[in-house]
C-alpha cells in the first residue's frame, strides 16, 4: 500500500504545484480548475490519440472479425487465432500498440482527482496529517458544513480554513500563514465547495448560488452524452469490408456498436448521480474536461480519417484490380467454352507431346534429307515395305484386320 501511494504522488504532486500555481495566477479557484482540467487534457494528448487510433481500428474490422465468428461458429480456438492473426495485420493488436492505451488515462486522472478532492494536502502543501487535524477541528466545530459522504472532507474544510484560523492556531496545528488565509471557492457567485441539491421544492428561497449548482452537474452530464454520441458516430463511419467500402449494416450490428449504446445512456446517468453526491467543483472540473475531450476527439477523427480513407483507397483499388483479373480469366473460359462446346480435350500429358514431339521431328529431318538428295540428284530406290498380316508390325503374327487362317498350313496341303 505505501509502494502504492508513492507511485500515485508522483503524479499528484507535481499536479497540485500546477493547480496551486494557477490559483495563485488567477486569484480564482473556478478559473484555475479550468485552466487545470485543460492542461490535463493537453498532457494526456499523445495517449489519448493512440487511444483513439486503437478503438478506431477496432471499429473498422468489427465486418471482418464477424466474418471470422460466423466462419467458426463452433471451434472457439480458430476462431482466436483467426482474429488475432487479423488483428495482428491491421496493426490492432492489444498492447502497448493496441487498446490497453485506452487505459492509461483512467490511472492517470485517478490520482488527478485526489488532486482535486485534497486542496489542503496538494494545493497548499501540508502534510496529510495535518489535512486530517484541520478536518477533525472543522467537523467537530461545525459538522452541518459537512455530508455524510467524509471522502471530501478536506475540500470541505479548506473552504473555511480563514473562518476557524485561529483554532487551528490554538490547536498547536503547524501550518503555513498561506494555509490559514485558505481558499475562494466562488466562481460567477457560485460556491464550488457545496453539494447540488436536486430536490427544488425543498428550496425556501430562489438563489442564483442553488440555481449554479444544479445546472453545473447537468452539464457536465449532457456533454458526457453528447461526446459519446459524437464518438459513437465517427466509429461507425469507419467500419469498412474487405473492398473498402463503408459497411453500415456492420456497424450498427457489431457488438462494440451495441455496448457504446449501452454506455451512452448509463454513462451520463451515472455523472449526474455522482454529479449530485460531490462537491461542485469536481463536476465543474469534469464538465470542463469533456468539452476539451470533444474538441480533442473531433480534430483526432479528421486526422485518423485521412489516414483510413488513403487505407480504404488503397483496398478499393486492389479489389478493383483483383475483380478486373478475375473477370479476364472468366472471358477466356467463355471463349474456350465458345470454342469448344463439347468439352473435348486433347491428351496433353507429358509423356505423349514428348512422343509426338519427337515424331515431329524426325519426319521434319527425313523430309529435309529427301529433299536434299533430291536437289543432288541422288536416285533413291524405292522400297516398298512388306504389309504385316495382323496389320501392326510389332505384331506380325497377332489376329487383326490382315488375320490368314491358313497363315500356317503346308505346301502340300494347299
Amino acid at each position: 500500500m505505501f509502494l502504492a501511494f508513492q507511485i500515485a504522488d508522483i503524479i499528484r504532486v507535481p499536479f497540485g504545484y500546477i493547480l496551486d500555481w494557477l490559483y495563485q495566477f488567477t486569484t480564482n479557484y473556478g478559473v484555475s480548475l479550468i485552466l487545470f482540467a485543460i492542461i490535463v487534457r493537453l498532457v494526456l494528448i499523445p495517449i489519448n490519440a493512440k487511444s483513439k487510433k486503437s478503438m478506431m481500428k477496432m471499429s473498422r474490422l468489427q465486418p471482418r472479425i464477424q466474418e471470422i465468428k460466423d466462419k467458426y461458429p463452433n471451434d472457439q480456438q480458430k476462431q482466436q487465432e483467426a482474429i488475432n492473426k487479423l488483428q495482428h495485420e491491421e496493426g490492432a493488436t492489444m498492447g502497448c500498440g493496441g487498446c490497453l492505451w485506452s487505459l492509461v488515462p483512467l490511472f492517470i486522472m485517478l490520482p488527478l482527482y485526489h488532486v482535486v478532492r485534497q486542496p489542503i494536502q496538494y494545493m497548499l502543501h501540508e502534510s496529510a496529517d495535518a489535512a486530517a487535524a484541520i478536518v477533525d477541528l472543522v467537523k467537530n466545530s461545525n459538522p452541518e458544513y459537512f455530508s455524510s459522504n467524509d471522502f471530501y472532507d478536506q475540500l470541505v474544510a479548506a473552504s473555511h480554513l480563514k473562518e476557524f484560523a485561529e483554532a487551528i492556531r490554538a490547536a498547536g496545528i503547524e501550518v503555513s500563514q498561506r494555509t490559514l488565509e485558505g481558499l475562494n471557492f466562488s466562481f460567477l457567485n457560485i460556491d464550488l465547495n457545496q453539494i447540488p441539491n436536486w430536490k427544488i421544492w425543498t428550496w425556501t428561497e430562489f438563489s442564483w448560488n442553488a440555481l449554479g449548482g444544479l445546472l453545473i452537474p447537468l452539464l457536465s452530464a449532457s456533454s458526457q452524452m453528447v461526446q459519446m454520441w459524437l464518438s459513437q458516430r465517427s466509429n461507425n463511419s469507419l467500419v469498412t469490408n474487405e473492398k473498402g467500402l463503408e459497411d453500415k449494416e456492420a456497424a450498427q450490428q457489431s457488438q462494440s456498436a451495441q455496448t457504446t449504446k449501452m454506455m451512452l445512456w448509463m454513462m451520463p446517468i451515472m455523472s449526474l448521480w455522482i454529479g449530485f453526491t460531490v462537491p461542485a467543483a469536481l463536476s465543474l472540473y469534469w464538465f470542463v474536461g469533456g468539452l476539451v475531450s470533444m474538441i480533442e476527439n473531433h480534430f483526432m477523427t479528421k486526422h485518423y480519417r485521412k489516414v483510413y480513407d488513403a487505407e480504404d483507397a488503397a483496398r478499393q483499388e486492389r479489389y478493383l484490380e483483383q475483380l478486373a483479373i478475375e473477370e479476364e480469366k472468366e472471358r477466356i473460359r467463355a471463349e474456350k467454352r465458345a470454342a469448344n462446346p463439347d468439352g473435348i480435350t486433347e491428351n496433353t500429358s507429358k509423356k505423349k507431346l514428348q512422343q509426338k514431339q519427337k515424331a515431329e521431328d524426325e519426319a521434319a529431318r527425313a523430309a529435309a534429307k529427301k529433299e536434299y538428295e533430291v536437289k543432288r540428284g541422288i536416285a533413291e530406290e524405292e522400297t516398298v515395305e512388306k504389309q504385316t498380316l495382323s496389320g501392326i508390325p510389332e505384331r506380325p503374327y497377332c489376329k487383326g484386320r490382315a488375320y490368314d487362317p491358313n497363315r500356317y498350313n503346308s505346301t502340300e496341303d494347299k
